[in-house]
């Protein structure tokens, strides 16, 4: 599995941003998807996850009713929306996949990196202030 992240850029505080990343290779439908993030140096984070099974979400307490996950199955993609965008926001955002076929009800599950099996190269963003 091959994964692409793109979508970053400078913004201003206040302002959004769509992450998107593509999947490719050998994916199947029975994969969740999650977005982390790496600040200047910080330790990798967990933002966002979509699980492969009826579409539950989960998400860092920090990003919550600012960040919405979501996911594309036809175009193999899942996106970011990054709205009201704060300056410690600013990281590099990798997206990740498990392809375990795990269905999890427990959300700190998926807030582990080690669960996650595909990394992409990440995407940087910078929020000014």
């Amino acid at each position: 599995v091959q994964l692409q992240a793109f979508g970053g850029g400078l913004v201003q505080a206040g302002g959004s941003l769509r992450l998107s990343c593509a999947a490719s290779g050998r994916t199947s439908r029975r994969t969740t998807m999650g977005w982390f993030r790496q600040g200047t140096g910080k330790e990798r984070e967990f933002v966002a996850v979509i699980t492969w099974y009826g579409g539950t979400t989960y998400s860092a307490d920090s990003v919550k009713e600012r960040f919405t996950i979501s996911r594309d199955n036809a175009k193999n993609t899942v996106y970011l929306q990054m709205n009201s965008l704060k300056p410690e926001d600013t990281a590099v955002y990798y997206c990740a996949a498990n392809v375990r076929g795990i269905a999890s009800s427990d959300g700190s599950y998926y807030g582990n990196s080690q669960t996650y099996d595909y990394w992409g190269q990440g995407t940087e963003v910078t929020v000014s202030s």
